[in-house]
Formats: C-alpha cells, sequence, structure tokens
C-alpha cells in the first residue's frame, strides 16, 4: 500500500506577514469573497509568498503552501468566480441561516453581527474558464519553487462543495428561478465545476489538491444536529448527499489514468477562527464509518486530534480503509504552547494501535501504511486572525516539531 503523501504535513494557511494585512486594510469578517485587488495589495502578496516560500524550503517543512495569502479566508475565490453563482453581502443573521448553525450563532453571539455574506445560485451553475478558480494562485505558487521537481512537494488547498448550501437555510443555496428544482441538480452542476477545477490544476503541474470540509465534523455536534431538526432536517440524508457529492466529483477523474499520480486529501476541524474560537465539539464516531468508507475520491484524513475534550479520541480510526491514510492533528495552532515531543509520539502509538486492531496487521505495519501528523488546522483561516499568543516564528518552530517528530518515529 502506498503510505502517506508526507510524514509531516500542513493544512495550508499561515499567518500572514504584517505588511501584507496593513495593505489589505481588512479587518472585516463579512469582506470575504475576491474583489478586484490594487497593485499595491498584489505586491504585498507576492512578497509575503516569496518570503514563506523561502522558509519553507530552507527549513525543510514540507508540502510547500502559499499560506493562502491571497485569500481573506479560506474559502475565498471559490464559489463567486463560478458562472450562475451571485455574492449576497448583507443576508439578515439568523433567518436566511439554518436554525441554530453553530458558526452564525457564534458569530452573532460574538460579535453583534446583523448580516453575514454569502454565495447563491441565481442562475445554472458553470464552470468559467475565464476565471478558473485558484489558477492563479497555483501558478503564482509554482513559479516560485526552484524547479519542477518541486511541484509534487506542494499542495493547493480549495473549500467544499457543501460550504454555501450547509449554512443557508434550507432550500435557499439556491433561488427559485435559478433552476434548480432539487439539492442533488445543484450538487451535480457544483461538482462539475469542481471536477473542472481539480483537472486545470493538474494540466498546470499541481499534483496535490486538498479539500477543506470542516462542516462534515458538525454532524458530530448535538447543537447543530438538534437545530436541523428543528428545521426538518434529516441529518443522516443530509450527511449521505454532501458525502455523494465528492464521488461526483472525483469519477471522472479517478477514471482516468491520466491523474493517477493525483494526490487528493480531506482536512476536518472543528473550527479556528477570531482568536482560537472553535464552533462545535464532539468526537468522530458519528460521521467515521461513512466519511472514512464513502468519500470516494479521496486519500488521506487531515483530523484535529489535539484536544479530546473537543474532537475525541482515536477510537473512530478502526473504520479506516487499508488504502487510506489519517493525518494526526496533534499540534494546536489555537495556542503558541509548544507541544512535547514524547507525549506526541505516544499519540501517535496510540492511534497506530487502534488500527492495528482493526486491519490485523502489526502496529508497524500501520504506522507505516495509515498514518501521518500535522497541525490540527492551519495557523490562520481568515487573514486578519490566528491562534492565541501565536506568532510567525512560533508557527514554523511548531511545523519543525512536526518535521522532527516525524523523522523519529518514521525512519528510527
Amino acid at each position: 500500500m502506498p503510505p502517506p503523501p508526507f510524514r509531516a504535513d500542513q493544512v495550508g494557511s499561515l499567518l500572514r506577514p504584517q505588511a501584507l494585512r496593513d495593505a489589505r486594510n481588512n479587518e472585516d469578517y463579512t469582506v470575504v469573497y475576491t474583489r478586484q485587488v490594487s497593485d499595491s495589495i498584489k505586491k504585498a502578496e507576492q512578497s509575503a509568498i516569496e518570503l514563506a516560500v523561502h522558509v519553507q524550503i530552507t527549513r525543510d517543512i514540507l508540502p510547500i503552501v502559499n499560506g493562502e495569502y491571497p485569500r481573506a479566508i479560506y474559502f475565498s475565490g471559490f464559489f463567486e468566480n463560478l458562472h450562475g453563482m451571485t455574492v449576497f453581502d448583507a443576508l439578515p443573521v439568523p433567518d436566511a441561516f439554518r436554525t441554530d448553525f453553530p458558526t452564525t450563532t457564534g458569530l452573532l453571539k460574538s460579535f453583534g453581527l446583523k448580516t453575514r455574506a454569502s454565495v447563491i445560485a441565481t442562475n445554472k451553475i458553470s464552470f468559467n474558464p475565464d476565471s478558473p478558480p485558484y489558477l492563479s494562485e497555483w501558478l503564482q505558487l509554482r513559479d516560485l519553487l526552484p524547479d519542477e521537481t518541486y511541484w509534487e512537494k506542494t499542495k493547493i488547498t480549495i473549500p467544499a462543495p457543501s460550504y454555501q448550501h450547509i449554512q443557508l437555510k434550507p432550500g435557499t443555496a439556491s433561488t427559485p428561478d435559478s433552476g434548480y428544482k432539487d439539492d442533488e441538480s445543484y450538487f451535480r452542476d457544483l461538482a462539475a465545476c469542481y471536477t473542472k477545477t481539480i483537472e486545470t490544476l493538474y494540466d498546470h503541474g499541481c499534483r496535490y489538491v486538498q479539500i477543506d470540509d470542516p462542516h462534515l465534523t458538525y454532524f458530530c455536534d448535538e447543537g447543530f444536529l438538534a437545530g436541523c431538526a428543528k428545521d426538518g432536517t434529516d441529518t443522516d440524508k443530509l450527511l449521505d448527499l454532501y458525502i455523494k457529492v465528492y464521488s461526483w466529483i472525483f469519477e471522472p477523474i479517478r477514471g482516468s489514468s491520466k491523474y493517477a499520480d493525483l494526490k487528493t486529501g480531506m482536512h476536518l476541524c472543528r473550527g479556528n477562527m477570531l482568536g482560537s474560537t472553535h464552533w462545535v465539539s464532539g468526537g468522530y464516531e458519528k460521521i467515521a464509518k461513512k466519511l472514512f468508507n464513502e468519500t470516494e475520491g479521496i486519500d488521506t484524513f487531515y483530523l484535529e486530534f489535539d484536544d479530546e475534550t473537543r474532537a475525541g479520541g482515536f477510537e473512530p480510526l478502526r473504520f479506516l480503509p487499508r488504502g487510506k491514510h489519517a493525518v494526526l492533528g496533534l499540534v494546536s495552532t489555537k495556542t503558541a504552547e509548544m507541544e512535547n515531543r514524547e507525549v506526541l509520539v505516544r499519540k501517535i502509538n496510540e492511534a497506530s494501535r487502534v488500527i492495528a486492531q482493526a486491519w490485523g496487521v502489526s502496529e508497524q505495519e500501520a504506522l507505516v501504511e495509515a498514518l501521518a501528523i500535522s497541525p490540527q488546522c492551519g495557523f490562520s483561516s481568515h487573514s486578519a486572525k490566528g491562534g492565541l499568543g501565536m506568532t510567525r516564528e512560533k508557527q514554523w518552530e511548531k511545523l519543525e516539531l512536526l518535521r522532527d517528530v516525524a523523522r523519529k518515529v518514521w525512519t528510527s
């Protein structure tokens, strides 16, 4: 069985340099979707990415990422670049959103926000060849790499297809005159856009795509489930739909030998926003079997495990099938405190023990076939925010800690 792409991985976002934050001057959480940016902002982004790439190469931190520096938030730049999708800057909170949706209610309580932006289908959704999502990001990053051998050591992140749909009030992810009569037709067109996006990135040299799908963990949270019940939503069917979308995305890709060397990952967490805030709690037990076995096209799962109270223990890893990988998010981006190396090694061994028992193999076999480590989330899902007390140097030290622990565990 092929091993995980990297034994020490990272989720994608990095703390933005102050110069980039100053250039953007964007502290408003509601302004998250891509707009035309000035030359001064583009210059600041370029300088920030150049420095980040240099640091990652110098310190041997892989895979190389652009830190999501061109984005205001991790999901910026996808939905608003598709035909048929329209940004609504000021949907009313909470009326336009799912009942008791954790993110919305959290924002409302913390900041008193009365509106929130979302992207809604107002016409048939289709890929826009004049503005392919994240292609410019990839090319910008690719052109900063020393040579083509680094392309396969580099990763791009994209948001999950369910991002808009799961938040909005049931039945409102598309307008009545959009042409969509049901959720399946909406998602089939959206899935085709994901397929084309990934194919386009691949055609320009990208070999590693990670889809950020933190909202799947909401199905582990009692508050979210209770809100859905109030709305009359069958959460089992909703989860099945969201998982099914991945098969629609990847069926054309996995069916072609052309993409045999494409690596795919899915990141799940419980939020890392606005000063270490998390939105939901609950272990993976409720979703693990479906997640690991029915999410077609995904090779590697990035899982939050830095806090057992919030994220639960390793027991759900027993559902991981052979041939797929779990990246253990053991190092916290929420706090500047450094983790203990020996504790990290012990946790890795605990996880390998669970998988070994499920597979009927030795712990060493499970360790080699299935596991890798990473932070539990990105360091700055929103461009203006990061973990409490976190600094850019501490960020690099945490990534180096993961690198060094991985070398000890998998090469000793």
